[in-house]
């Protein structure tokens, strides 16, 4: 992996982590995310 997309993977990393952290429990309970999940969603975007 270059540099520029590991760059542009952690970004979106970041991102996903900071929206659904930002998430009541209720509205990720509609979802069917827990606060346990939020990292594993989110190391999906780094692969």
């Amino acid at each position: 992996m270059n540099p520029i997309r590991i760059a542009k993977s952690w970004l979106s990393y970041r991102r996903t982590i900071n929206e659904l952290g930002s998430l009541s429990n209720q509205t990720l309970s509609d979802i069917g995310v827990s606060r346990y999940d939020i990292r594993n969603i989110a190391s999906r975007s780094f692969r």
